[in-house]
């Protein structure tokens, strides 16, 4: 039996900029750059109230929010005390699978300190971060990655969440089926037909049957309602690529496209601002009504500035389809690939806020 940690930063991009300028304390803050081509790298939980979210255009944030105060990103801040949070980590297992600058699975089945439980571990871990940080963790303890990630928002900000061996069937069944990952809102409405509005409902479905709906997401949907996860926590895994996608409760021709395209590519450029690595190519991804997948990419001498570039991309990549024009596709993905460390490159370059 796995004891499994997931640590999540409370709103850290924010908090950093809160804790290092005291006039931004208690008052909303936005990281973002101003401007119609900007997203919301994140948001104070003052600005959240609002419904400010992270990869929002910054304009909506703005019309959302009139009193926020934007703040323009400092990614080599934002490192330095990941790397502070990531040390601590380290001195109590080294089995820690880094997310993003702000979030990691940590597997403390066995950990270097001897304490008594995961519980204790998770403790001692949001002490170190607030005593030698001056900020606030969130952390889920569970028997799995799966239920860890769950837990670790259950009582954010500041919070800490335990979900026992013996409690996870009682926890999971009346759950929202959206609170699985991967369940966005195209999947949650397509199940909400199936009259599957909660966990324990999914449960209760033949897994053949997802299988027959859902393909292989199906099986994994059913091993999810169980609270079964068997994926380990990975040590050091560098990113290889980040990317959104999006079924559609509809299948649309390749012209109708643009705006999920553009949805997706937000997304996507606001999840590279968490990232150390540079990424060196642009992939779209198409999926047909017949289920055959169709990929593009393209790597530019220099990658996209903006999450407005990056649509402009994937949107060029489009116009690679050759298919006719009576193509229905029923799922449409961005993505960045092809991911490399700074020193490879031998260049910073501004998708990484230099």
């Amino acid at each position: 039996m796995r004891k499994i940690i997931h640590v999540d930063m409370d709103a850290f991009y924010a908090s950093v900029e809160q804790r290092d300028d005291p006039s931004l304390r208690g008052r909303p803050v936005v990281v973002a750059w101003r401007g119609a081509r900007s997203v919301v790298c994140a948001a104070s939980y003052e600005a959240r109230t609002y419904g400010v979210r992270s990869a929002m255009p910054a304009v909506r944030a703005e019309r959302l929010c009139p009193d926020a105060v934007f703040v323009p990103p400092d990614f080599t801040r934002y490192r330095a005390v990941s790397r502070q949070v990531r040390e601590i980590f380290l001195r109590h297992t080294e089995r820690v699978e880094p997310l993003s600058l702000d979030e990691a699975y940590l597997d403390v089945t066995e950990n270097h300190g001897r304490l008594p439980s995961a519980t204790a571990v998770a403790k001692a871990i949001r002490a170190q971060i607030r005593e030698e940080t001056a900020l606030t963790a969130s952390a889920g303890v569970a028997p799995n990655k799966f239920l860890a990630k769950i837990a670790s928002d259950w009582n954010k900000p500041d919070g800490l969440f335990v979900i026992k061996p013996d409690a996870v069937e009682a926890f999971l069944t009346p759950l929202p089926v959206g609170r699985i990952h991967g369940v966005g809102k195209v999947m949650d409405a397509r199940l909400a037909a199936l009259g599957i509005r909660t966990v324990g409902e999914l449960r209760q479905r033949d897994v053949h049957e997802l299988e027959t709906r859902f393909g292989r997401y199906g099986r994994r949907l059913y091993e999810l309602s169980l609270g079964i996860d068997e994926n380990p926590v990975t040590p050091d895994r560098p990113v290889q690529s980040i990317s959104a996608e999006d079924t559609f409760a509809e299948d649309l021709p390749l012209a109708a496209l643009e705006p999920a395209i553009r949805e997706l590519a937000g997304k996507v450029w606001a999840a590279t601002r968490k990232v150390e690595r540079i990424g060196h190519t642009v992939v779209l991804k198409l999926k047909t009504r017949e289920f055959r997948i169709l990929t593009r990419s393209l790597s530019p001498p220099r990658m996209p500035d903006s999450a407005e570039a990056l649509a402009a991309l994937a949107l060029a990549l489009r116009e690679r389809v050759d298919l006719p024009e009576t193509t229905r596709y029923r799922l449409v993905g961005v993505g960045i690939s092809n991911f490399r460390d700074a020193e490879e490159t031998g260049v910073q370059q501004a998708l990484f806020g230099a």
